[in-house]
């Protein structure tokens, strides 16, 4: 696979891997389930492993808790989080961002709140009393975050409205689709996700509210990690989207560009994050 990523994309093909030397480690937060992140971001392992001419290991979680231990640990060098993630590593962990997500060809992100389109729900006041599935649990940047900010503005408090959690973003609109729930909270990209669109019938759900665009999700390495490694990660990761093969490695993760970014582009999510943290 490494050896046919390099044909196309055009560069020699490398000398081999080196048995014994260490892995860089891959790690991407479950923002959909293990086996769809394995398969989707493989082809993203192989090209790094291929140009990096050393191995990369790509490694998940099957939950938040779960893949938050690995960042604790700092077991994971290079990694693609959801902004709070990313943040709290930032401040606790030593972690750099070096890159966002572009995706659908947009390079930023809203929370929002869904509802069934036949559910009656017309206003986030109408959310009194309800069940809200907030999609990753409360370090959901976008799928929790987000959303009880746009609740806060409202004027509901959490005690206005039954929290509860879906284990990833699609999980929680596919439930509220389900009936399990009236609401979900998640970022308003998820709604375009295959896995959510191959699952319910087109204008099932409805988008009751939208939060402002932020930055998208982040990818980020150990600080204490070679800055020309660093650069090295950064630019052949921006130059995927430059070629026919590069963007195949990109679609398969559900990519349409991978950008160069830095740790202030993420100072509007802590100003949300504060916000809605300080008001528990």
């Amino acid at each position: 696979m490494a050896l046919l990523l390099a044909l196309l994309i055009g560069v020699g093909a490398p000398p081999p891997v080196q048995a014994m030397e260490e892995p860089l480690v891959m790690g991407v937060f479950p923002r959909r389930n293990a086996k769809a992140t394995y398969r989707m971001f493989s082809p993203l392992a192989s090209y790094l492993e291929t140009m990096l001419k050393r191995p990369v290991r790509l490694e998940t979680g099957k939950d938040f808790p779960t893949f938050w231990k690995k960042v604790e640990e700092r077991a994971l060098d290079l990694v693609h989080f959801n902004q709070l993630h990313y943040i709290r590593a930032h401040d606790k962990f030593g972690y750099d961002a070096i890159l966002m997500n572009e995706e659908f060809g947009e390079s930023t992100l809203s929370g929002s709140l869904v509802v069934r389109a036949n559910s009656g729900i017309r206003t986030l006041d109408d959310l009194r009393g309800k069940t809200i599935l907030f999609g990753g649990g409360r370090s959901a940047m976008m799928s929790f975050v987000a959303p009880r900010y746009l609740l806060m503005q409202a004027g509901l408090k959490e005690s206005d409205y039954i929290s509860k959690y879906a284990l990833n973003p699609p999980n929680a609109a596919l439930s509220v689709a389900h009936h399990q729930a009236e609401a979900a909270g998640i970022g308003q990209v998820v709604l375009r996700l295959p896995t959510v669109t191959s699952r319910i019938e087109p204008g099932q759900l409805t988008t009751l509210a939208v939060g402002d665009p932020l930055p998208h999700l982040p990818w980020a390495v150990k600080s204490d990690m070679p800055s020309e490694l660093q650069r090295r990660i950064q630019k052949l990761m921006v130059d995927l989207a430059g070629t026919a093969a590069g963007r195949k490695v990109l679609a398969s993760a559900g990519l349409t560009a991978l950008l160069a970014a830095e740790d202030g582009d993420f100072d509007p999510h802590r100003k949300m994050i504060n916000a809605v943290f300080d008001a528990q």
